[in-house]
Formats: C-alpha cells, sequence, structure tokens
C-alpha cells in the first residue's frame, strides 16, 4: 500500500518516487507480511514494471554507497527496502526538465517498519549504514551494466545533502574507491549524463 510520496528538502513533492508500507501480521510465533504485490505495486505507480534482477548488498555501520544512477538504455527504476537494521536513503532529481531538478529527499527504512522506497528512472540514489549492519534488498528493472553506471559525489557541493554523521556518531563515512571518486553534478551535465 503506498502511504505517501516524498518531499525534497526544499519542500517540494517529488513526481515519480512513491513510499510503500505493508500490513503485518503478528502474533507469539513470530511475524507475517507481504514484501511485494504486482497488482498492488503496478496500481499505485500507474504502470507495468517487470523487475529483472534482485540485489542484497550488506553494509557496516558508517558505509554510505552511493549517489548511482545509469545512463538511457540501461536506466533503472529500484524498489528499495532494508530487511536488517536502518539506512538513511537518499534521492537526487537528475531529471533536467523536472521543476525538482536537482533537489534531494530521503527517508529512514529500516526493518522496524519494512517501509519500502520506489526511485524510478531519472534519479540517483545512495544511502547510509545507520545501524551496526544493515541489510538491503532492491528490486531493478535493467540489468546492471558497468559501461553506463554513474557516480555522484555524495558531498556534491551543489546538492547539499545533509548526512546524519554527527548524529549517528559517525565520524567520517566509508566510501569504495568508485564511490571516493564520483563526479560533481555540474561535470555530469556538462557531459550530457543526465535525465531530459
Amino acid at each position: 500500500m503506498a502511504d505517501k510520496f516524498l518531499k525534497s528538502k526544499n519542500g517540494h513533492t517529488l513526481k515519480g518516487p512513491i513510499i510503500f508500507s505493508t500490513e503485518t501480521f503478528k502474533d507469539e510465533r513470530g511475524l507475517f507480511y507481504e514484501s511485494w504485490n504486482m497488482n498492488l505495486f503496478d496500481k499505485e505507480i500507474s504502470s507495468n514494471i517487470n523487475f529483472v534482477q534482485d540485489n542484497i548488498s550488506i553494509s557496516n555501520k558508517g558505509v554510505l554507497r552511493g549517489l548511482h544512477y545509469q545512463l538511457n538504455p540501461f536506466s533503472q527504476g529500484k524498489l528499495i527496502r532494508c530487511i536488517k537494521g536502518a539506512i538513511f536513503d537518499v534521492i537526487v532529481d537528475l531529471r533536467e526538465e523536472s521543476k525538482t531538478f536537482l533537489e534531494s529527499a530521503s527517508i529512514e527504512l529500516s526493518d522496524r517498519d519494512f517501509k519500502q522506497l520506489w526511485i524510478p528512472v531519472g534519479f540517483a540514489h545512495g544511502f547510509l549504514t545507520i545501524s551496526n549492519e544493515a541489510i538491503v534488498n532492491y528490486k531493478v528493472d535493467n540489468f546492471w551494466n558497468p559501461k553506463y553506471e554513474r557516480s555522484i559525489k555524495w558531498d556534491d557541493k551543489e546538492i547539499k545533502i545533509k548526512w546524519p554523521l554527527k548524529e549517528n556518531d559517525i565520524e567520517i563515512p566509508n566510501l569504495s574507491k568508485k564511490d571516493s571518486s564520483g563526479q560533481s553534478i555540474l561535470k555530469a551535465k556538462s557531459r550530457g549524463e543526465l535525465f531530459k
């Protein structure tokens, strides 16, 4: 069930991304919930999505992954959920003709509330692990293609994401080599590596 749209840090509603919540059934035996239902999902986003790949990442506290996206024709829509622990999840609108171009939004995803975030094509995505360990599952509607993959700097001065480092006792985020050398949004724009 979709329960709300994401608002950017500027207070604007981002067109496309949707937060999904699910009903849980808990008793003395444990817990049950439906993590994904194609009919309900397609109805909420008014489209038929064909997920072709499931990815799992396991990250220690302080690991920051992103900001990632793939260019056309290998652009990806992603359905993100945190199945263990908690993450601070961030998206950035890279659609040049969008009213919210270069605006970012964030949400905490965790194993406490089972929320999921649908990120359509045209957004960069990243997250910071804020629990001791986090397992993140994301379904994607196009295959990974390293030739078309791009990474924007996590601390890009034009985007100005407020990552909750101090609030979570993280001194410096732990980045991969690829993410440490991510390009600026201005460089990506000058190279025509954004979305129309």
